[in-house]
């Protein structure tokens, strides 16, 4: 009986410590999930696999661009727009501006890099505390979801 309720504490335990050193040497800050499994008690499979997510405290200005320029919404059109002029006219994208304490997001501006001028394509907000982003609705002039956004291309 003693063995019985001892297995189950030492597995928790073997696996609390696992989780604790992969933690502790995972450096990165940005939103991550990890899958941490444990090889110790193979007969327990279901019950040693730990999920752990681990929270952003705060996005930087290289991560907030890159999730704007990523958006597939956005290389679509770069590729578009680079096809359509044969190459001549590139896309781009530039922060704009940083959060602030009234406003607590990075602005990212997507253009068409022209040989005499930029055009704007897209406004966009990333919000430094979450990653969360919203674009410009120009005809509203108001930040709207992706979602809402994904829908109005759908419908254009």
């Amino acid at each position: 009986m003693k063995r019985f309720i001892c297995l189950p504490i030492m597995a928790f335990l073997l696996m609390s410590v696992r989780c604790q050193v992969a933690l502790s040497q995972n450096s990165n800050s940005n939103l991550q999930q990890e899958s941490i499994e444990s090889h110790t008690f193979p007969a327990l499979d279901t019950i040693n696999i730990v999920k752990i997510a681990e929270v952003a405290s705060e996005v930087d200005e290289k991560t907030a661009l890159n999730l704007v320029w990523k958006l597939p919404q956005v290389q679509r059109k770069a590729r578009e727009i680079e096809r359509l002029s044969k190459g001549s006219i590139k896309v781009g994208a530039v922060v704009d501006g940083s959060p602030t304490p009234n406003e607590p997001y990075y602005t990212i501006r997507i253009f068409e890099n022209q040989p005499d001028h930029d055009s704007t394509i897209y406004w966009f907000r990333v919000f430094s505390t979450s990653g969360v982003i919203e674009v410009l609705d120009v005809i509203e002039n108001k930040y709207i979801s992706l979602d809402e956004w994904r829908e109005q291309l759908k419908r254009s």
